[in-house]
């Protein structure tokens, strides 16, 4: 809503309520002076229609009583309380006297407050401090709270805080069906198509999905987050999470069924096992099995002769290891339940 296109209308000075003011210390009685010695009409004030807040324009009200006059013109906003605060915090901000720093730390904290889902660079616009200062009120008056998975922007767009999650979500699309554009999996995970791009590549090599450097959350939260983008993926394109694998790709099953590399992949997506060193050791040795199959024969057929019954009797021992894993994780997810 833009409030200079509101028209403008005579206000009894007397049902105005001057109660809300940003300005912690109220107003400036030699602002007040200035304004009521000079000669120009006084430039309309914002009133908040419900309650007849005074928004903006505190300093022209005095100025009118001063003045000698019983109205003045204004302008109405019809948001509600939240929002005439916002509103008022923002056009004192830009223009007349300047609000205080104090004044707008405290209007930060109060709009953290009513809008937790706002971005702290969002915050910092309305606000006139720096992002980082809104962060660090953030941090301050609202410490034991779970922290937002999303965020709104300054252009309205909802954002993941932490593009962790929406990094492996695309991971997990992108290995089921390699098939999607990059714009499918970014506009399905919510994050960039420079970042779907980003993931494709790291799925491709192998790599983490998640640079090392983005990595700000704890697994537990991350967790909580991937959920939150999973379900948003259901709700808006149940057809590329519905079907399987193989009526997304249009191959068989058995074609599926040997692909240890990508399934291997999938799970290096995952932060129950990416941020413990005990999953980071069971995904370097599953990563040891992912080699193709003619990599297989070389590997057989260039075994010396001397070694083979060596590596047959190593490789009896490590299957036995293997299937004795198996049992043993299976037990223990039955007996959790």
């Amino acid at each position: 809503m833009n409030i200079e296109e509101q028209s403008v209308v005579e206000v009894e000075l007397d049902s105005l309520n001057s109660a809300g003011s940003p300005r912690l210390s109220g107003e400036s009685p030699e602002h007040v002076h200035v304004l009521a010695a000079a000669q120009s009409p006084l430039p309309p004030i914002v009133v908040h229609r419900a309650t007849m807040k005074v928004i903006d324009g505190f300093h022209r009200v005095k100025a009118a009583r001063l003045r000698g006059a019983e109205t003045i013109e204004a302008r109405f906003f019809d948001g509600d309380e939240a929002e005439a605060f916002v509103l008022a915090v923002r056009l004192n901000v830009r223009h007349g006297l300047p609000l205080a720093l104090a004044d707008r730390k405290r209007a930060a904290e109060r709009i953290i407050a009513s809008h937790p889902q706002w971005s702290d660079r969002r915050v910092a616009t309305v606000t006139g401090v720096s992002p980082g200062t809104v962060g660090d009120i953030r941090k301050r008056t609202v410490p034991g709270r779970t922290p937002e998975s999303r965020r709104v922007g300054q252009d309205g767009r909802v954002r993941p805080l932490d593009g962790s999650a929406g990094r492996m979500l695309a991971g997990e699309l992108l290995a089921a069906n390699p098939g999607l554009s990059l714009r499918q999996v970014a506009r399905a995970a919510g994050i960039s198509p420079e970042t779907a791009r980003d993931v494709r590549n790291r799925l491709h090599n192998g790599d983490d999905l998640v640079p090392r450097q983005c990595r700000r959350k704890t697994p537990a939260v991350l967790v909580a987050a991937r959920e939150d983008f999973t379900e948003e993926l259901l709700a808006r394109r149940p057809e590329l999470v519905a079907q399987g694998p193989s009526q997304r790709s249009g191959r068989s099953r058995t074609d599926i069924a040997p692909d240890r590399a990508m399934l291997v992949k999938r799970l290096k997506a995952d932060p129950a096992l990416r941020f413990t060193e005990t999953g980071r050791n069971l995904l370097r040795l599953l990563a040891l099995h992912t080699l193709r199959k003619e990599e297989w024969d070389a590997i057989i057929n260039n075994v010396p002769p001397h070694c083979t019954d060596i590596v047959a009797d190593l490789a009896r021992q490590f299957a036995d290891l293997w299937s004795e894993f198996a049992v043993r994780i299976k037990d223990d997810v039955a007996q959790i339940g």
